[in-house]
């Protein structure tokens, strides 16, 4: 989940509070406003106006990897840090390709103290042999041209890969300032070097040295571009971890290392081996969680189409559903074709088994596949040799004949084995059976709450409404406590703005099974104010406000009421983050009055300038903001309410499956995950409150 500062300008002010920002733009602390110079946008479009002639001698065609640099974002999704740590996959993909090929043991990647990264693996190497259609090396082809490589049908390279489309080295090549790559082959140490987003350093691939014959791989080193990653280029050591541990699990029995070097005092060299692949994954998903079998439950067959499929699965007391899915090593989180069958045959023999052992009534009601799964973990994964996906960014599998294989080698074995583990079986009734009776409490408590108007036209008594009907204007805030809640309701446009004050912390609902949600007082009254349902009865056409801004106070009581708050939103009310109808205030961290007149500082980092543009000896008064209900009704309009002035935070979804692991990660009953984000970040904490 990313949050996007967005400073909004909905209409004009005479004598707007000045912030630090405006500070700045003015020459003297006089109570003159500042000037700005009125654009003639006639004249402004009349130059940005493109020239009239338009034929063959305008036409570019983009030559060799002047097509990435020039639009990166076809390629690698966003140039953002999550673009950034998408080179890093792509070099690793191709080293576990080599393992899927069953000639590679070993992978390490290391961020090196000047900012580059290295992958070295223990595969066969890049081939260093002149290609024929290119005339150049295979090493220099495979990082110069694109749709180069040893994945396409008709090769013999590669039988199952993640990389189809031959562009992951290239678009790494394409992107970076500096790229350094040895090849072990053939008794020799090959070596080139490109730069400046691909271009070859004079020689090209040189021989520098023998090294043994049993000694074969490929070392790549390379430095993203600034000028490309303009956001960032620092990786991260736990987004490096998690996707090195991920892919251990994936590939049973490889060997994948993480090591940072970049702070001599506090390297990190960390190796991660599974032996149980995806069994042990399931295991660590459900650390710290109540199970209700203890030995995860793994089945895996290849069919006769070349296809090997592997699922593993755990049940637990827990309400949240976790399925993950793979193919070739790459994450499906759109699902696809092998999900569908593991609910068909998961479902198919659940019940079939249920019935021949009396424990459901042939009269009854099958048991539905949310009663089968709540609390279930699942990681599926599927080896394809030529799998096809939905989308350009391979977010799900399309092969329809991966349903059929999913189902035939997920339900032959599970039926088989519950057969012969019928104790565990019943303890798998026993856990449908309690999500089924949860799930009729749970309709019982939604049909009581529509009967109450929460759907409707009823609103709740804390509620105060404004006046305007028209859904596009209405505003609802969020506010943490009464006190603010009551500075909110007398600084409003009482027209647009509609406060709802809340009562400490709502519900964890990562957590809370929901029949206790829909019972929770807070979480009811925002359904009720919001008015267009929830879950899977959510009609983002029936929403009463187009903005619902979360104003909180600025302290770490604050930040994580506004988690609860985006966790709910998030899981119950999903197309209202995505639609980009949330919105998080930003109230001033201090106010510095000083000539009677008062500046505030929105950032921590803010007010030491502001003070250095005092006079020297200047007396001023300052006043830190440590909770909304410290100002009063004019101060919190002025400064977090008003349309013309205040600052507020647009909360988007850039990476749904990166939000959504987020969420189970930071808030969920694993304690593993939370650990490890508290220990890579604690030390860039320096004010919790700031």
């Amino acid at each position: 989940m990313e949050e996007e500062k967005e400073k909004t300008t909905e209409g004009t002010s005479e004598e707007p509070a000045k912030s630090f920002d405006e500070v700045e733009k003015s020459e003297d602390f006089s109570s003159e406003e500042v000037k700005f110079k009125k654009l003639d946008t006639t004249q402004e479009r009349e130059e940005e106006k493109a020239t009239g002639k338009y034929d063959a001698s305008d036409l570019q065609v983009l030559k060799g990897l002047d097509a990435v640099r020039e639009r990166p974002g076809m390629y690698i999704g966003t140039t953002s840090a999550r673009g950034l740590h998408h080179l890093i996959r792509e070099i690793v993909d191709n080293a576990v390709d080599e393992a899927l090929a069953g000639y590679c043991t070993k992978i390490s990647v290391t961020l090196e103290k000047d900012g580059s990264v290295t992958v070295e693996d223990n595969g066969r190497g890049i081939p260093v042999g002149i290609v024929q259609e290119t005339g150049l090396s295979g090493v220099e082809t495979v990082y110069t041209i694109l749709h180069a490589g040893g994945k396409f049908e008709g090769s013999n390279g590669y039988k199952v890969s993640g990389g189809l489309h031959g562009v992951g080295a290239t678009v790494v090549n394409a992107l970076s300032t500096h790229v350094k790559i040895l090849v072990y082959r053939e008794s020799k140490i090959h070596e080139i070097d490109f730069e400046n987003g691909g271009h070859t350093v004079a020689p090209g691939l040189r021989v520098i040295g023998d090294c043994p014959a049993e000694r074969t791989g490929t070392t790549v080193n390379f430095m993203p571009d600034p000028t490309i990653f303009k956001e960032t280029t620092v990786f991260q050591l736990s987004e490096v971890r998690e996707y090195i541990r991920q892919t251990a699990y994936l590939n049973r029995g490889l060997s994948l290392s993480v090591n940072d070097v970049r702070d001599s005092e506090q390297e990190v060299h960390e190796t991660y081996c599974f032996q149980g692949g995806i069994a042990e994954y399931v295991s660590f998903l459900d650390a710290g969680k109540a199970v209700i079998l203890q030995n995860v439950i793994y089945f895996d067959g290849q069919t006769e189409d070349g296809v090997f499929v592997e699922a593993a699965f755990q049940p637990t007391k827990s309400s949240v559903f976790t399925i993950k899915s793979y193919c070739n090593n790459i994450r499906t989180a759109g699902g696809g074709t092998h999900e569908e069958g593991f609910r068909l045959a998961y479902g198919r023999e659940m019940n079939k088994f249920f019935k021949m052992k009396e424990w459901l009534k042939e009269s009854d009601d099958s048991f539905s596949y949310d009663d089968l799964t709540e609390g279930l973990t699942v990681v599926i994964s599927v080896k394809h040799p030529d799998p096809q996906y939905e989308g350009q960014v391979k977010d799900k599998l399309g092969n329809q004949e991966v349903r059929k294989d999913a189902s035939s080698v997920i339900g032959d074995q599970l039926a088989q084995w519950l057969i012969e583990n019928p104790k565990e079986g019943r303890l798998l009734f026993e856990r449908a059976l309690t999500a089924y009776k949860g799930r009729k409490a749970a309709e019982r408590a939604r049909n009581a709450v529509i009967g109450k108007g929460a759907f409707g036209g009823a609103i709740p008594d804390k509620l105060a409404d404004c006046i305007s009907k028209n859904p596009v204007e209405r505003e609802l805030f969020i506010v943490e406590g009464n006190s603010a809640g009551g500075s909110a309701k007398n600084g409003r446009d009482a027209f647009t703005q509609a406060i709802l004050p809340l009562r400490g912390k709502i519900l964890n609902i990562e957590k809370a099974a929901e029949t206790r949600i829909e019972k929770n007082a807070e979480i009811e009254n925002m359904i009720q104010a919001i008015g267009a349902g929830y879950g899977e009865q959510f009609d983002i056409n029936k929403i009463k406000y187009h903005k619902i801004i979360i104003m909180t106070d600025a302290d770490v009581d604050g930040s994580h009421i506004r988690i609860l708050l985006l966790t709910f939103f998030y899981r119950y009310m999903k197309p209202l983050v995505e639609g980009g109808y949330i919105f998080i205030a930003q109230p001033p961290l201090y106010k510095l009055t000083y000539q009677s007149h008062d500046y505030y500082c929105f950032k921590e980092e803010e007010l030491q300038p502001l003070k250095d543009k005092l006079p020297a000896n200047a007396r001023f008064a300052l006043q830190r903001y440590k909770g909304l209900g410290e100002m009063d009704a004019s101060q919190l309009a002025e400064t977090t309410m008003e349309k013309d002035k205040r600052k507020m935070w647009k909360v988007t979804v850039t990476d749904a499956e990166a939000a959504d692991n987020a969420l189970t990660d930071l808030m969920g009953e694993n304690v593993v995950p939370r650990k490890d984000f508290i220990t890579a970040n604690a030390k860039f904490v320096k004010n919790l409150d700031a």
